[in-house]
């Protein structure tokens, strides 16, 4: 009988031990994977403070038949975060960083909306190559939209456990969230295809083009976007979709991405060949002056915020390389882009700037009707351009 009764807590142990799983955990810092009884699991640093620190450190816990041990070593040990002021620090850090890209997203939200009111509101911009422009101004809008909706759904709640949520709202927004960002990338690749369409085709007509560029532009990111998804859901269905860590399905997203990037550096260098080239013509026929490089260089800086180029910098590196130069560029920097784009094609446009002049003034001489209007001009005209009496100016206008 001793030895069964030796025996039996044992087995009991044993039966325990292959019987009991550690549960998901999130313990406000990492996230602790569901594992067996008797597993040990850690955590990489580089994972957990992925923004600040590239320390390849782990801490570890025990999977036991009572559940998860206590961390060892404490993050602050193995992580080389010494005291909470540090970490105070790096939470200060993100929250200004955030405020940051939020300040630009905002301000390129409103300055991208009015430049859509613009060019939709005004019959004489009703064009092929502004209607273009709307699109990539609507895929900006909806690229800045996608961002703050994906904060207020993951980061809005401090205490929202980042581990176990997986719900249909936060997939969405972070599947809405890609969306935005194929379009705007594709949409890029558009406005590339159609200025050098218009360099090298002058006499070819633009919109018999316009919906292929539609359907480049929408059409693409969407059928993009609906195999990531499937992918995703069938293969990956984990937390709120937000993660890099399967590379493969990554690449469903990042591959055409990388593409339009591609294709866009090829575009960026023949338009710069175009360029040159009409400008040696025109040297050659006499006509060289200052203002053609003038134009040439105003060309060049408009395209490096069309063509996005300063995300080639990161578009072939590892996900993992570089995060707080990627942080500044993508989110601090590109927040931005969309006001800037804005106001290279709208607002610092001269055609739209004496649209508006004329539209303010209409607004400031509402009582005029047109016949008066065309003629009070006119004299104005004359008389500041030609120097004439009063009289004499008005008899010519007349």
């Amino acid at each position: 009988s001793s030895p069964a009764i030796n025996l039996a807590p044992s087995v009991l142990q044993l039966c325990l031990i292959f019987g009991r799983w550690c549960k998901t955990e999130w313990d406000e810092i990492g996230c602790w994977l569901r594992a067996e009884a008797g597993q040990v699991v850690n955590l990489s640093c580089s994972e957990v403070f992925q923004h600040f620190s590239s320390n390849q450190g782990f801490v570890y816990r025990n999977c036991t038949a009572d559940g998860w041990s206590e961390m060892y070593p404490t993050y602050e040990d193995a992580c080389h975060f010494s005291d909470d002021s540090e970490s105070e620090s790096e939470t200060s850090y993100l929250h200004t960083f955030r405020q940051v890209y939020t300040v630009g997203y905002a301000t390129s939200l409103i300055t991208l909306l009015t430049a859509i009111v613009v060019f939709s509101g005004f019959r004489k911009f009703r064009c092929t190559r502004n209607y273009i422009h709307i699109n990539l101004f609507s895929s900006f809008v909806l690229r800045a939209s996608a961002v703050f909706i994906k904060d207020a759904v993951l980061f809005a709640d401090e205490t929202l456990d980042h581990c176990s949520v997986s719900t249909a709202g936060c997939k969405s927004a972070v599947a809405f969230f890609q969306f935005s960002i194929l379009a705007n990338y594709f949409w890029l690749l558009v406005e590339g295809m159609y200025l050098q369409t218009l360099l090298a085709l002058t006499f070819v007509s633009q919109r018999k083009y316009f919906w292929w560029y539609i359907l480049i532009g929408w059409g693409l990111p969407s059928m993009v976007l609906i195999l990531w998804v499937l992918t995703r859901f069938l293969y990956d269905d984990r937390g709120c979709w937000d993660d890099n860590d399967n590379v493969g399905i990554w690449w469903i997203i990042k591959g055409p991405i990388t593409g339009s990037l591609l294709v866009n550096i090829v575009i960026f260098i023949n338009v710069i060949r175009i360029l040159v080239q009409k400008l040696k013509s025109s040297a050659m026929a006499g006509n060289s002056d200052a203002g053609h490089f003038m134009r040439l260089a105003k060309s060049t800086l408009f395209l490096i915020p069309l063509f996005g180029m300063h995300y080639t910098v990161f578009a072939f590196l590892p996900e993992n390389t570089g995060v707080a130069a990627r942080l500044y560029i993508e989110l601090g920097l590109g927040s931005f882009q969309g006001f800037v784009v804005a106001l290279l094609y709208c607002f610092m446009n001269g055609e739209v700037q004496a649209e508006l002049r004329k539209w303010l003034w209409r607004c400031h001489n509402p009582n005029l009707t047109p016949a008066k209007r065309s003629i009070t001009q006119v004299s104005i005209r004359t008389h500041g351009g030609l120097g004439l009496p009063s009289s004499s100016a008005n008899i010519s206008a007349v």
